[in-house]
């Protein structure tokens, strides 16, 4: 008997009775013999629904220490070939290849994408042997994707199916490449130089870090056997587009354009934190999102994007991985900047008016699992919109399977990377088949409190005059706080710093008369009220 992990699927109580989210979610763990343990890796498929896996890492979650880092040794050095049906895996090594093509498809984070039956692959960061040093890779390599998995499975010669050019805008690790109308999108990440080292320039090797802070958009001009690049161009944005590690999904947008967006990522610019908001990116440009926090994926993991045509509604699920924030047992919001691997399985929704809205799954990953894993769609093109969106309208009734999740790094803990540099983790080898439930039967569904994240306590409360209003500003958008008397009147109003993190605000009523007030908290996003009494 097969056994399934059901998922149903959570939203807004607010939005009216309706039928557009009858699904659920499942998955069923899947063991294939000799599957790989890797992470952090790049795939294509071939024509008959085998997955090729190459680069990444075998280790689990990076250490701290420098020489520890990122070492040649937990590299990817080999191909895989996995059949999920037949249960079976072929491998070769690719120390065959030129070195340059060797080093590159090694490397981990790097960007990817396939188009037709060539899997294009774009920088990534690893140990060069020739240049004696940790480098992000100025190569495109273009991979025939049906002839390197028959090649392996036959154990014949894997080298006249790959080709590769150098080019320095391709010297980018950590971010994504998507495909739209035959142009290509490489979208933020960043150039890294050197050893990996937390600790600082004066406790180990320095190294050179340049977020892009780019989309790049360029043409791949490619007849079998010639590779050239037309038609490039870049938009820079410091402020929004500094960002890698994140995850970028495909997305149909409510007028119907399609295009991707960009969830989450690392670094701010004024913390050591994740970003909340996200960026849409579309053949006419990119538009920023501040009205809208995600709070529980940062991190690249699984994910797949599913459409509801008939109510216009674009889903996209994230499944584990790493996040800043938590649930815990009253679905409360709970922040840990140290952003612990999770179980948590959720969904973000966007609406026909725009509106976004995340929310959770009622069940977890069954480990602290899928940050670096992917999810691989089958090749069915009827349950398939562009090839990678899920249409939810064109599932019959029941169950029906949609892809699978693979490999990540497993964590045996939340928090790790402080405890012993991060050697509780390893890199998996599990693999899940994902299903999509549709059902006639509504589904009761509750929404996240976002709410919660600003945590807002007032004290003392009563209080003759003088309050002190503590509160965790989440992003970086305007935020005001005012002060209604009881006849709905405005006495008071306060603008916050636009800065992240926890703030307090003195708040001096002592000229006001005694009596109740409300405070209201508000930005693009949020409005949250409480009640003061002054003596």
């Amino acid at each position: 008997m097969k056994k399934y992990l059901t998922l149903p699927l959570y939203i807004l109580a607010f939005i009216t009775s309706f039928a557009q989210d009858q699904f659920t979610v499942q998955i069923e763990p899947l063991t294939i013999t000799n599957a790989p343990n890797v992470h952090s890796f790049s795939w294509g498929k071939t024509s008959d629904d085998m997955w090729v896996v190459i680069g990444g890492r075998i280790d689990g979650l990076h250490q701290r220490q420098p020489f520890a880092a990122f070492l040649e040794s937990d590299n990817n050095k080999n191909v895989y070939v996995i059949d999920p049906v037949a249960n079976q895996t072929w491998s070769t090594s690719i120390s065959v290849l030129q070195t340059s093509m060797f080093e590159q498809l090694q490397a981990t984070n790097q960007e990817f994408t396939q188009r037709g039956n060539s899997l294009y692959i774009v920088g990534g960061y690893g140990y060069s042997a020739t240049q004696n040093d940790h480098i992000t890779y100025d190569k495109l390599t273009a991979i025939d994707v049906d002839g390197l998995a028959n090649a392996v499975i036959n154990n014949t010669s894997i080298v006249s199916f790959f080709r590769q050019i150098s080019n320095s805008n391709f010297a980018v690790t950590g971010g994504h490449l998507g495909l739209l109308n035959d142009v290509f999108y490489l979208c933020g990440g960043q150039y890294f130089e050197g050893r990996y080292n937390p600790m600082g320039p004066n406790n180990g090797p320095g190294f050179i870090q340049n977020y892009t802070d780019e989309i790049r958009t360029f043409e791949i001009n490619d007849d079998g056997t010639n590779l050239s690049i037309v038609n490039y161009s870049a938009q820079n944005d410091t402020n929004n587009l500094h960002r890698r590690d994140y995850n970028m999904s495909p997305q149909i947008f409510p007028d119907g354009t399609q295009g991707f967006t960009m969830f989450s990522g690392v670094f701010q610019h004024t913390a050591n934190l994740p970003w909340l908001n996200s960026v849409d990116v579309t053949d006419s440009g990119y538009t920023v999102n501040n009205t809208f926090n995600q709070y529980l994926s940062q991190y690249h993991s699984a994910k797949t994007p599913i459409y509801d045509a008939t109510n216009n509604i674009m889903h996209t699920i994230f499944f584990g991985g790493m996040s800043q924030y938590k649930l815990d047992v009253n679905d409360n919001l709970v922040q840990d900047d140290n952003v612990p691997f999770i179980k948590t399985i959720s969904k973000v929704s966007r609406f026909s008016d725009g509106s976004m809205v995340e929310s959770s799954l009622d069940i977890e990953m069954p480990t602290f699992l899928g940050s670096g894993s992917e999810f691989i769609p089958l090749n069915n093109n009827s349950n398939y919109l562009t090839g990678k969106i899920i249409d939810i309208n064109n599932l019959q009734e029941g169950i029906t399977h949609v892809g699978y999740i693979f490999g990540g790094i497993e964590s045996t803990q939340e928090n790790i990377f402080f405890i012993n540099n991060g050697t509780q983790s390893s890199a998996s080898n599990l693999a899940f088949k994902v299903f999509i439930n549709k059902s006639t039967l509504g589904i009761d569904e509750v929404a996240l409190n976002q709410n919660n994240i600003y945590n807002i306590k007032v004290y003392p409360n009563p209080s003759k005059g003088v309050f002190s209003i503590e509160v965790f500003i989440p992003n970086t958008e305007e935020t005001i706080l005012e002060v209604y008397d009881l006849l709905g009147k405005k006495v008071k109003s306060v603008t916050i710093e636009k800065s992240i993190g926890l703030k307090t605000i003195p708040l001096d009523l002592s000229k006001m008369a005694s009596g109740e007030y409300v405070i209201i908290l508000k930005n693009k996003a949020n409005k949250i009220e409480r009640k003061i009494i002054k003596l």
